[in-house]
């Protein structure tokens, strides 16, 4: 089969690989029909992340065809049309009892933090990833979600992670209605994170980036203030200035370890690898939120260390909330929004690309070319 081939920090490209196979009873085979890239794929893209091996295969969104099932799957049969959530979880241990997918003991037993995740390092347990015509789901009968009547398939593609995501940070922000709300990033999950604060009350919704087509998209689709951090001097000065001296109520920090915006944080996170990436976006959140206020961070970090102002974060008296999303918990709620329109993913893809040139289509992305804001890739398996 073809898949993506991880051959060392900024170099990526489509090669035959074996075939997966069904390795424990709970495994199914999906026939890949849609996979998307995602930033987080550009941490590993970067190096950024520890123990991103070459020969992996990247992608955690896809959705796809059943082709094969373990004898223990029950909730599958061949032929189904299924998304599949970034987490693999096996909906057993004391995590995934809590609804905290995306902290599975099982599916990822040697790291005590995150769970397994599909197409990540080593660190989030060395799943092969979706970028590729077919992939191994362990765990079937749990992750894996039939694709409602009816849905379209784009928009069941973005549910596998950029919703789930972008929504599960409005819902860590704890946003009251009336409340101020600043999202740093207008990617894809920065966009859907700026559309979510709206369903949870927000009164004013502000995105900054350094990107002018980005900020013209999130501006539109999420109908919000948008700002360029190149362009409004101090970030934090700004905030305080335009929020009557207090801060946000909530700060979102979608960007993660690729954020832009201090020489020091990307000489030291980016360049040197000396911290876990640049946590530019992480500073600004802190310091943005008003005291007491509230830290929602989605944004991806390699592990494990970073250089924070955790004196700030005490002498506010902040509350920072992270984690994975967990998609599965999810999805009832997401699913319904989409359905009475109240949420549009599919508004979000700007590229289709053949699996076959996916090296070229991380290369736009990467670079922020051709307005790209979010890219599917077509398998052309059968």
């Amino acid at each position: 089969m073809l898949a993506l081939n991880y051959r060392g920090p900024g170099r990526v490209r489509v090669s035959e690989k074996p075939m997966p196979e069904i390795l424990h009873p709970n495994d199914a085979i999906i026939r890949v029909t849609r996979s998307c890239i995602c930033g987080s794929d550009l941490h590993l893209y970067h190096g950024l992340v520890p123990d991103t091996r070459v020969g992996s295969t990247f992608g955690h969104e896809f959705i796809g065809v059943v082709e094969e099932v373990g004898p223990l799957v029950q909730k599958l049969k061949v032929g189904d049309n299924v998304l599949v959530p970034f987490n693999i979880a096996c909906g057993e241990c004391a995590f995934c009892k809590q609804g905290l997918y995306g902290n599975c003991h099982e599916s990822n037993a040697q790291a005590t933090a995150v769970g397994a995740i599909f197409g990540y390092s080593h660190t989030a347990g060395g799943y092969d990833g979706g970028q590729a015509e077919y992939v191994r789901v362990p765990y079937a009968d749990v992750g894996p979600t039939v694709i409602p009547e009816g849905m379209d398939h784009d928009d069941a593609l973005l549910l596998t992670d950029v919703v789930p995501t972008g929504y599960q940070a409005a819902e860590m922000g704890g946003i009251k209605t009336g409340d101020t709300v600043v999202v740093f990033g207008a990617g894809p999950v920065g966009i859907m994170a700026a559309k979510c604060a709206w369903l949870f009350g927000a009164g004013r919704v502000i995105v900054i980036d350094h990107i002018e087509y980005r900020l013209e998209f999130v501006k539109n689709y999420a109908q919000c203030e948008a700002y360029n951090f190149r362009s409004i001097g101090d970030v934090v000065l700004f905030l305080k200035k335009t929020t009557d001296w207090f801060g946000a109520d909530v700060c979102i920090d979608a960007v993660g370890a690729d954020a832009s915006g201090s020489a020091l944080q990307t000489i030291t996170g980016k360049k040197l690898l000396l911290q876990a990436g640049s946590a530019t976006a992480l500073h600004w959140a802190i310091n943005s939120v008003k005291k007491g206020g509230i830290v929602s961070v989605v944004g991806v970090y390699g592990p494990t260390d970073n250089l924070v102002p955790i004196g700030n974060v005490l002498n506010k008296g902040l509350t920072i909330r992270a984690n994975q999303a967990s998609v599965k918990r999810l999805l009832p709620r997401l699913i319904e929004h989409i359905q009475a329109g109240r949420l549009d993913p599919k508004g979000i893809i700007t590229h289709r690309v053949p699996l076959e040139e996916a090296a070229d289509a991380y290369r736009i992305f990467n670079n922020k070319l051709d307005n790209c804001i979010k890219t599917v890739l077509l398998p052309s398996a059968k």
